[in-house]
């Protein structure tokens, strides 16, 4: 009776080992372009950009994954009109928390990115309150210039990358941002920093997103 257990459970085990499927899994770098920032540039006369985005593939699950970006956004706010040029770069990693089926190479992912910027301010305009104005206040063109700035951040992002067509990828992720460091000019807050995005007064939190298409170039196979 114990023989008759002991070699139907080899027996069992021999039939799961056979009946495995083990597909080698492609590494390589996959490298795109945000669309978002592409197409907006043709449609927004006040924003200029682009934004490079790549990851390789480390592990089964995880990827190291960066951008690297160049911005210029006139904003008008109710009181000031000001202009932010600079680039940036993040760098991170992603973790892929999809369960792909045979040999697709689909991601649900969360990741986190280091970033970094350098930039520029310009005040074009201000409006000052003028009691004897007919509306009450006037605008002051300025154009003063600060240089040499920067900030320096960390991000949360979850996202998803879909293959559409062989290697080729469409993808869009969000991203929750928190303010490390930020150099600031005397008597002028940074109120736009190229990839943190907007600043808000009291708060060292931000946020963002991307559209992305991007083309996956194999490297090589794992064994197994």
């Amino acid at each position: 009776m114990i023989l008759s257990v002991s070699f139907s459970t080899l027996a069992q085990d021999k039939k799961q080992k056979t009946d495995t499927v083990k597909i080698p899994q492609r590494y390589g770098l996959r490298v795109g372009i945000d669309l978002h920032r592409l197409t907006k540039s043709f449609y927004d006369k006040n924003y200029k950009g682009i934004e490079l985005v790549g990851d390789y593939r480390l592990t089964n699950k995880f990827y190291v994954a960066g951008e690297l970006g160049n911005e210029e956004k006139t904003k008008n706010d109710d009181q000031l009109n000001y202009t932010t040029k600079g680039t940036y770069f993040k760098v991170g990693f992603d973790y892929n928390a999809y369960e792909n089926w045979l040999d697709m190479e689909n991601m649900i992912y969360i990741g986190m990115r280091g970033g970094f910027s350098t930039f520029s301010q310009t005040l074009n305009s201000y409006n000052i309150y003028e009691p004897g104005s007919y509306y009450g206040e006037n605008t002051i063109n300025s154009g003063e210039k600060w240089s040499g700035l920067s900030a320096s951040w960390i991000e949360v992002v979850s996202g998803l990358k879909a293959e559409v067509l062989n290697n080729l990828y469409v993808g869009f992720s969000v991203r929750l941002n928190y303010l490390i460091s930020n150099k600031e000019p005397d008597g002028f807050a940074n109120l736009q920093i190229p990839g943190f995005n907007k600043t808000y007064e009291n708060s060292k939190f931000g946020a963002g997103f991307n559209y992305t298409i991007s083309y996956f170039i194999p490297l090589y196979k794992s064994k197994k």
